[in-house]
């Protein structure tokens, strides 16, 4: 007779293949029988945690979030509108009706205000920081909103005054006139590990402090720009937002923010913000209310292992440099497109992730060291951090002008030609331009229009410098070209005879 095993929670339910019937069976029965069990399932798992006083010591700590919005008042819609077709022109169309006669202005100039009460629009949860009213939110919790409700635990609630709120971190401060609140303990990110039992508490689709609770699955996961998040399968759901992520000792180790998510609802998978970067964020909106971040005006992307080999940097770190914004302090400091950023004021960069959030948290003004790794030697350079702004628009390129040298690397499938003089003054910089590409060159993915900065570790200011570069190369070996397409730069890695 052949049995087949399957583990529902802590019952063992033994299934016979030419028996229809089920039979529970205890793992020590199992062991009897003779059957193997694990050292896994024998010593590993002790027993489940308690959460009932972690719930008691923090849940009071633990707030409801409610915003509210003012209804918009249409200039179009005047008394004479009919309103059965004004509503069917809005409702299927988004738009008021056709030649609705305006409503005549006031003698004051001023539009009539409405009425109407300012409606529901969004429901979050949040933690008190400070014991004089100050309390820590999702920065999409309050966006937009007009008023913003908080309601204790006690069922005392508040208007609140939105303090800061910063997009790029998703963490918004808020005020109310309180005194005497508790306030919850912040824990030490550094010391989570993967496994550990975490606990939400939050307000998921408008349930008061509802407690869920499961394992950090993951620590450090790139899907912020300015942040990594905690990844848990914590059952986070819409409502949830800004409430607290609280590890065994009872303190506050994220802000629960986002979940992975195809039908809208939790999957198994979300994310925290860690409290530390919060924290850092809350004091600057506490203080001034707002967020300032550093900026040196690079565009970066990823250093992949074969680009690392090829150029002789070893391992695949570091950020590569694809672009330079003109006036910048990249640019005054004297970083050239194609150079790998490896270290930040002594720090290592293992991802091009790392160097905008050691930037980003640098104050503005700070004169910082960065260790660049450049045709082949690592070299340092002073550089100004400058104030975050909007990213500007970069200008297009100029098109080019008919050149009548041309150099012919027949083996690599490239035909180039010296640059214009315009071409020269745009890019601040010498190269050759891609003529023609096929073979080696086209699978490594260059294009025509492409210019070709450095082969190897040689720049390339020429065609002289093309050539010479191309007769030292080993033609049996991939090698690295270094060149620009548009306003950025990349690598490629040719591979002769491939």
């Amino acid at each position: 007779m052949t049995w087949t095993v399957k583990k529902f929670s802590q019952m063992v339910v033994v299934t016979s293949l030419t028996m229809a019937a089920a039979v529970p069976v205890s793992l020590g029965a199992l062991a009897l029988a003779g059957i193997p069990l694990t050292s896994h399932a024998q010593s590993v798992v002790k027993g489940l945690p308690d959460f009932t006083e972690l719930v008691e010591q923090v849940g009071p700590s633990v707030v409801n979030i409610r915003t509210l919005e003012k209804p918009k008042t249409n200039a179009a819609t005047g008394p004479g509108s009919d309103e059965e077709m004004q509503e069917f022109f809005k409702r299927f169309f988004g738009v008021p009706i056709p030649n609705a006669p305006r409503q005549a202005p006031r003698p004051n100039g001023r539009a009539p205000q409405s009425e109407e009460p300012a409606q529901p629009r969004g429901m979050g949860s949040g933690f008190v920081l400070s014991a004089d009213g100050y309390i820590m939110t999702n920065a999409h919790v309050v966006e937009g909103a007009d008023e913003v409700i908080v309601t204790l635990t006690d069922k005392r609630e508040f208007k609140a005054r939105i303090i800061g709120a910063d997009k790029r971190t998703d963490v918004a401060v808020v005020k109310i006139q309180a005194t005497g609140l508790p306030v919850v303990k912040v824990g030490d990110v550094s010391h989570l590990k993967v496994g550990e039992w975490v606990m939400a508490i939050g307000s998921p689709f408008g349930l008061e402090n509802s407690v869920t609770a499961g394992i950090v699955s993951a620590k450090q996961r790139d899907t912020g720009e300015y942040l990594s998040f905690i990844q848990t399968d914590v059952a986070i759901n819409p409502g949830n937002s800004g409430g607290p992520l609280i590890n065994m000792r009872g303190e506050v180790v994220g802000i629960n923010s986002q979940i992975y998510s195809r039908s809208g609802g939790y999957m198994g998978i979300s994310f925290a913000i860690p409290v530390d970067e919060a924290m850092r964020v809350s004091e600057q909106l506490r203080q001034i209310g707002r967020v300032t971040r550093g900026r040196i005006g690079v565009q970066i992307g990823e250093v992949s292992k074969e680009v690392a080999e090829s150029l002789g940097l070893g391992a695949s770190q570091g950020a590569l440099v694809r672009g330079i914004e003109a006036g910048s302090p990249a640019d005054k400091a004297g970083l050239e497109p194609g150079d790998i950023i490896t270290r930040f004021d002594g720090k290592s960069i293992d991802k091009a992730a790392d160097l905008p959030r050691m930037v980003g948290g640098t104050k503005p003004g700070t004169r910082s060291n960065l260790t660049v790794f450049r045709r082949g030697v690592h070299k340092d350079l002073a550089i100004t951090v400058a104030e975050l702004e909007p990213v500007r628009t970069g200008k297009a390129a100029a098109p080019a002008e008919e050149t009548k040298t041309a150099s012919t690397a027949q083996s690599m499938g490239l035909v180039v030609t010296d640059l214009t003089e315009t071409q020269k003054k745009e890019l601040k910089r010498g190269g050759v331009r891609v003529e023609s590409v096929a073979e080696a060159s086209a699978r490594a993915g260059l294009r025509e229009g492409d210019v070709i900065l450095q082969i190897g570790n040689t720049e390339i200011a020429q065609l002289r410098d093309f050539e010479s570069a191309m007769a030292r190369l080993d033609k049996s070996k991939p090698f690295n070209i270094l060149f620009r397409r548009g306003e950025v730069v990349q690598f490629a890695v040719v591979r002769p005879g491939r």
